[in-house]
């Protein structure tokens, strides 16, 4: 069987929704390949990368360069001779049809606002090569599916779809010191969790603000933008709301499991990574009908109209007002996001990589 490679880029990149896909990804395939239930798999990254999480899978670093450079030149030469798998958005031109490269969504053609020019220039070009090149192209979600199929002109069928998971929110143990920090109380806050990017909508989280506020209530904003990817678009600041900044994975779940919801009014997203999350963790889900969120949730979470002023409001109003709703979405929730495991994820990534051929 030929051997497959992983892209380790995404081991010297900062944690976002991306990188948390590669990472729990290859922390369930390393658990498959202690199995013997997994191909022969390696994982190639630049210098200085490190994965002390990996107890079955080799990590080798290779190459003199870094970031872009190392991944068209240096990762393309030393993966020759194996199935290159890359989980980030890019991949090798050079790797031709001998990789399979996850696109996580097409917001860099169906966003473009959200993005600056050099990057969504950068992607555009990039992903239409990949694709001229006949890479096998995966993605997170039937919406994704869908709309990669009609950016890079293939047919739906052609691009696999692997979902995400939802476990690893439940990995650390929760830690509650974030609530004191910030001053919030159990129940008593409603959260939010993203970037400022466009298609993130924090903007529309004022008029929730506003809500809780009136009813002596806070909203937690958690997360940060990369400057370098995402054009600023508002922000969730003003009466009623509080930024948290980047937290930790044990801060967020102590969040997620004292919230008294989530709230995420994103206007596309290829998968929807914190409505998950908080399904797992027990937490309400108060999310827009928009992108993939709707297929990951199903009939878990409080839908709101994004492009309906009030429509956020009035269903905070309703979890907060209608006995019952809060305690049926939390079960309803920890039901739906147990369907999304990141085993099940790495075992359809490796049969779409196995109908390459390897």
């Amino acid at each position: 069987m030929t051997p497959i490679v992983l892209n380790g880029r995404f081991l010297t990149q900062g944690l976002t929704g991306v990188q948390r896909y590669a990472i729990e990804i290859t922390r369930a395939l390393d658990a498959l390949a202690a199995e013997g239930k997994a191909p022969p798999l390696r994982v190639l990254a630049p210098s200085g990368a490190a994965a002390p999480w990996l107890t079955s899978i080799p990590l080798e670093t290779v190459g003199s360069r870094c970031g872009q450079a190392w991944e068209q030149l240096d990762l393309a030469r030393a993966a020759r001779g194996s199935v290159l798998v890359s989980l980030g958005n890019t991949g090798p031109v050079l790797a031709g049809a001998r990789q399979a490269v996850v696109i996580h969504d097409a917001g860099a053609f169906d966003t473009p606002e959200s993005y600056s020019f050099a990057f969504r220039t950068w992607y555009r070009v990039l992903q239409r090569l990949l694709a001229r090149r006949e890479a096998r192209i995966v993605t997170v979600s039937a919406f994704s599916r869908g709309r990669i199929a009609a950016a890079l002109s293939l047919p739906e069928p052609a691009i696999a779809v692997t979902y995400e998971g939802g476990e690893h929110a439940l990995r650390e143990p929760p830690d509650a010191s974030v609530l004191a920090r910030h001053g919030l109380e159990p129940g008593r806050f409603a959260l939010a969790v993203g970037t400022r990017a466009a298609h993130k909508n924090l903007g529309a989280l004022g008029a929730a603000a506003s809500l809780l506020a009136g009813r002596g209530m806070t909203l937690a904003a958690a997360g940060a933008a990369d400057p370098a990817v995402f054009r600023p678009a508002g922000g969730a600041a003003g009466p009623g709301a509080v930024a948290l900044g980047r937290v930790s994975d044990a801060e967020l779940r102590a969040l997620y499991e004292s919230a008294l919801c989530l709230v995420f009014p994103s206007r596309y997203e290829g998968f929807g990574l914190p409505p998950v999350e908080a399904m797992a963790a027990g937490c309400p889900v108060v999310a827009s009908r928009a992108g993939a969120v709707p297929e990951v949730c199903g009939d878990a979470a409080l839908w709101f109209d994004p492009a309906v002023p009030g429509s956020l409001p009035d269903a905070l109003a309703r979890l907060l007002d209608e006995p019952g709703l809060a305690e049926a979405l939390r079960a309803a929730g920890r039901e739906r996001a147990a369907l999304f495991t990141w085993r099940a994820a790495a075992c359809r990534l490796l049969e779409a990589v196995s109908e390459m051929g390897a």
